[in-house]
């Protein structure tokens, strides 16, 4: 199952990115900085008086922030994104409950061998920002399940990068550091997130593939792709990490869009299943 949901991710990927290849423009930018990002801000209701069909009130609200800053200069570039994100949803049965939370920054820096090949560094790093819990082995929420930098995960290494512009890019680093910290004495005392128990970081070295796609669609409706894989030499090669982000945005506005988000993460030092998220939601969508 698990080689399934990755070979038709990952098809789905290198599909939509030559798509985007033969036809996104390669015109270049000028030099120096380039930035530009958004700001959602989502809601969703629901209210119930006397519905015999039965229904609970709730309130649910996430924000996302998905900001890009890119240097040019000659035959460098240097590629930064940061996204962050945060969503409650609450209840009259279960009070309030997270049901978003990611600190994510990816940063890219190339050296132009030829064409459209850089030699390259990338570092990515992820957290989050509050607690989590399993509310379905913990309903009274007494015991996290993670925190902020536990798990936080650091990968950086050299390699190469096919740029042609900044709506596709492909990096590929054979020689990739990868850092797992659980700062946590509760959390890493369990073995959390593949840890030896007591330790607080687990290092592996590994091969990292990541692929960014970004492309208009339609007339106000843009697709972002953003999909990262990883094997690590040093234990279990076969079992390749995949994290895999889709951002859909249907632009009814200046202000007002639909947005709507697919995360998927296979990684057995996470969970030994796939991990799915969805978030839909309509409101405010800022440009700066």
């Amino acid at each position: 199952m698990k080689k399934h949901i990755l070979l038709f991710i990952v098809l789905v990927s290198i599909s939509l990115s030559l798509f985007a290849q033969n036809n996104n423009s390669s015109k270049e930018i000028t030099e120096g900085w380039k930035k530009g990002g958004k700001v959602a801000i989502m809601f969703n209701q629901s209210s119930f008086s006397n519905w015999v069909a039965g229904g609970e009130n709730s309130l649910a609200a996430n924000a996302f922030i998905n900001y890009d800053f890119n240097y040019r200069k000659g035959d460098w570039r240097w590629d930064n994104k940061i996204i962050t994100a945060y969503g409650t949803t609450r209840t009259k049965s279960n009070g309030t409950r997270k049901t978003d939370d990611r600190i994510e920054f990816n940063s890219v820096v190339g050296k132009k061998a030829t064409h459209f090949w850089f030699y390259s560094g990338f570092l990515n790093f992820q957290t989050q920002f509050t607690n989590g819990y399993d509310y379905k082995t913990d309903p009274n929420a007494n015991r996290p399940v993670s925190k902020f930098f536990a798990p936080a995960f650091l990968s950086f290494g050299p390699g190469l990068m096919y740029k042609k512009d900044d709506q596709f890019k492909i990096n590929l680093s054979p020689i990739t550091s990868k850092i797992i910290i659980v700062a946590d004495d509760y959390l890493s005392n369990l073995g959390a997130y593949g840890v030896t128990p007591g330790d607080k970081t687990r290092y592996e070295l590994g091969f990292n593939a990541s692929l960014y796609h970004k492309k208009d669609i339609m007339a106000n409706v843009s697709m972002e792709n953003i999909l990262n894989l990883y094997a690590n030499y040093l234990e279990d090669f076969q079992n390749v990490d995949v994290n895999h982000q889709m951002n859909l945005v249907l632009q009814v506005n200046k202000y007002l869009s639909t947005n709507i988000q697919f995360h998927t993460i296979i990684d057995d030092n996470t969970s030994k299943k796939p991990q799915f998220k969805e978030v839909l939601g309509v409101g405010a969508n800022f440009l700066f």
